[in-house]
């Protein structure tokens, strides 16, 4: 092992990597954190952040992230504001390449996050954070007693529509076709709630608007006829995709892409390497069980070093006997 080897690598400038971040800074960990073109994540669409402990007033999604990273930064954490290119997990030291750079580390974070699926309309992504919006827990709120649309046939899509019922005046779930992929207990549930209708055989053709969203086109599958709404507000439920094409070669991973985790940790497979925030989390996809896991992973990360170099009981998070007897 060369003398630059570092003690941890981290990789991703979200929620989770920050906060990995910042607990590793503080354990004297001097992480490196690769966080990418496009650090800050989903929040650097997000306009208001109000769901987030300690933001009594809220705040916009950039400026959070960029709090996030100027703490881990005052604790020592170092950042590359590049993307990683290539990895190889097989063996001691771990390597990762950004370009024709490589770096070695005894330990890797993988928080590369989750990307939101989106329709692909240029209108659409002018007006994302300004009443277009693919998270109805984060966003719902800002659309109290107005008419909004959510597109998709998913659960996901019908438990985004049946939350934005408890703020909207109306939803309406557009569908491209006339049957749902999502289980007949939500579709049942959409159904028996009165402020939510479907718009079936159609799909999104043009998100309407200049400074903010206020209508749609709609177009028809069957007979292309196309035709104008007003509109407050459009969700865009159609899935996400894991950000892992760099790690599913070398990482456990379910069908969809996401890291597996061993239960009630973030490590996965491989020895030294964890996985934190929504590269790993489908159900819950918040800044908050994202940073929460990513506090997890570099615990988890102290505790394999020290494990490393013989002395266990310096970690944070060493076996304790209290533990183990209640896990008994």
């Amino acid at each position: 092992m060369n003398d630059n080897t570092r003690e941890l690598i981290i990789i991703g400038g979200g929620p989770a990597g920050y906060t990995a971040a910042l607990y590793a800074a503080r354990a004297d960990l001097a992480p490196l954190v690769i966080e990418g073109f496009a650090w800050g994540g989903q929040l650097m669409i997000t306009s208001d952040v109000e769901n987030y402990p300690g933001y009594a007033d809220g705040i916009m999604g950039p400026e959070m992230m960029a709090d996030f990273r100027r703490q881990a930064e005052r604790f020592g954490a170092e950042f590359v504001t590049d993307d990683v290119t290539k990895v190889d997990f097989s063996r001691q030291p771990l390597r990762v390449w950004v370009g024709d750079d490589e770096y070695a580390a005894r330990s890797v974070v993988v928080a590369t996050g989750a990307s939101a699926r989106w329709l692909g309309l240029e209108s659409e992504d002018q007006l994302k954070g300004r009443g277009v919006s693919a998270c109805a827990t984060c966003d719902a709120a800002f659309f109290r007693d107005k008419d909004v649309y959510v597109v998709g046939g998913g659960d996901s899509a019908f438990e985004e529509a049946l939350f934005l019922t408890k703020f909207a005046t109306r939803v309406h779930l557009v569908h491209r076709r006339d049957e749902f992929r999502a289980s007949k207990i939500m579709v049942d549930r959409a159904e028996a709630n009165e402020k939510l209708d479907y718009v079936l055989n159609a799909v999104v053709d043009e998100v309407l608007g200049e400074s903010k969203l206020e209508g749609l086109r709609l177009r028809s599958t069957v007979t292309d006829e196309t035709w104008e709404v007003p509109a407050d507000g459009l969700f865009v439920a159609i899935g996400h995709d894991p950000n892992t094409a760099l790690f599913v070669d070398q990482l456990d991973h379910d069908a969809n892409g996401y890291l597996v985790t061993k239960q009630g940790t973030t490590e996965t497979n491989v020895p030294g390497v964890f996985a934190a925030g929504d590269v790993q989390d489908h159900t819950y996809r918040q800044a908050v069980t994202a940073a929460g896991s990513g506090c997890m992973a570099a615990l988890d990360a102290e505790r394999f070093l020290a494990l490393l170099e013989g002395h266990p009981g310096t970690a944070l998070t060493a076996p304790r006997a209290e533990a183990e007897e209640a896990a008994v």
